[in-house]
């Protein structure tokens, strides 16, 4: 994560380095969850969106599935997918690029085309795959955002779902022209839909960081409110 403030405050996630640049991002970053009492305005949740017109029914046995979307900073995605009524796991990742079993400074170089990504195994006799896609563009990440989300910016954000076969990639393409038909969205959703190549398990540090370190300034700015959007937003979704 190019601003996370993790690299900087918490030396528990590794030996990643961070950008003498961008320390003083890091301090207004500070300066803001301090300010606003680590809350985040309310305007800062996404629009309420519809239900996918088209989606798969629920199956009538219990069973398991997996979906990987990216959107930003794979914590708060996995963060959100993991209070997910349905969704057995969700594990941080990198899908997208073109270099085999990429690490994470690989990743953050931007120069291996992979992107965050969060693979998500659920239970399709739960949740169906159209509503994980409801909660990944509402509450999730801004699908209007071009290869960024919040404060993180380069290719390695981007908005992507990453389609396993081809009824995911039809419930995904139709539901974001649903959206943009609705114009749910102020700006253009930028969301790529594209086969799934590959998904490589994100290091260990990266995972449950959201879970791990509540207090994390980046976390608590950026990511808790995204959870607790999910909790108001989609409380018939929404699992503690």
């Amino acid at each position: 994560m190019s601003f996370e403030t993790g690299n900087f405050l918490d030396k528990s996630v590794g030996t990643r380095n961070f950008p003498a640049g961008k320390i003083a991002v890091v301090i207004a970053i500070i300066m803001l969850a301090i300010t606003l009492n680590w809350k985040r305005a309310d305007a800062s949740a996404g629009p309420a969106l519809p239900d996918p017109a088209v989606d798969a029914p629920l199956a009538a046995k219990s069973g398991t599935q997996t979906a990987v979307v990216a959107g930003g900073c794979f914590w708060g995605i996995q963060a959100v997918f993991q209070h997910v009524k349905g969704v057995r796991e969700a594990t941080s990742g990198y899908s997208g690029g073109s270099v085999a079993s990429p690490g994470y400074e690989d990743v953050s170089s931007g120069t291996t085309g992979h992107a965050e990504s969060v693979k998500i195994t659920f239970d399709p006799s739960q949740v169906s795959y159209g509503q994980l896609l409801k909660v990944f563009f509402s509450v999730a990440h801004d699908p209007t955002e071009l290869n960024r989300q919040g404060p993180d910016t380069g290719t390695q954000y981007r908005s992507v779902i990453f389609y396993a076969n081809d009824e995911q990639k039809h419930i995904a393409e139709a539901y974001i022209a649903q959206l943009e038909q609705a114009k749910s969205f102020r700006k253009r959703i930028v969301t790529q839909v594209v086969p799934l190549k590959a998904f490589y398990e994100a290091e260990a540090y990266h995972q449950n960081y959201a879970t791990l370190h509540p207090d994390n300034p980046y976390i608590a700015v950026n990511d808790a409110p995204k959870v607790e959007h999910l909790r108001e937003q989609l409380p018939t979704l929404y699992k503690k």
